[in-house]
């Protein structure tokens, strides 16, 4: 059995890795859908009306799955390759080794968003899925604060997704 924090930890490494491999351009836009994800659960559970009790009075895992659900779609669509990325193309072959360092560092971020929401998302359930256990030390479950919805909930991922918005405007426009 590999423990909760293993796996994040390992999973951090594998999207830096892939993130230097793809290049800095594709894994902005990565970062834009998840940041758009965090954004888009926390206006639905709080704004809409009926969508937390509605939500509260299921299941444990159909909680999970459903809000799940919803970041992994986003995430697969930031991750399949947009048209916009080849215009940063020629750019990032000369500038090789900046890119991959830029990649790696916006593959970890988009790791810590993936991975550390839905295992934030898998903690708030209760742990539903069989075979998966809530972690036992002390210095584990603290870092479960530090996990993307704790971090950036509202009002703070309001502004996130203003700041990644002009970002857009200004940088892919």
């Amino acid at each position: 059995m590999i423990a909760l924090s293993v796996l994040f930890w390992m999973y951090l490494l594998l999207f830096g890795i892939i993130g230097a491999l793809r290049g800095w351009a594709k894994e902005l836009l990565v970062l834009f859908s998840l940041v758009l994800a965090l954004f888009l659960d926390a206006v639905i559970i709080k704004f809409i009306p009926g969508v937390a009790t509605s939500l509260a009075l299921q299941t444990e895992i159909t909680q999970f799955s459903v809000r799940s659900l919803l970041f992994f779609l986003l995430a697969f669509f930031g991750y399949s390759t947009p048209v916009v990325a080849p215009l940063f193309a020629d750019k990032a072959r000369r500038e090789r080794l900046e890119d991959m360092l830029l990649g790696l560092f916006l593959g970890v971020i988009n790791g810590y968003l993936l991975i550390g929401t839905i295992w934030h998302y898998l903690h708030v359930s209760g742990y539903p899925i069989a075979g998966i256990f809530p972690p036992e030390s002390q210095s584990v479950l603290d870092m479960l604060d530090y996990m993307p919805p704790e971090l950036v909930g509202p009002p703070y991922i309001y502004f996130g997704l203003g700041i990644t918005f002009i970002f857009v405007i200004v940088v892919f426009l």
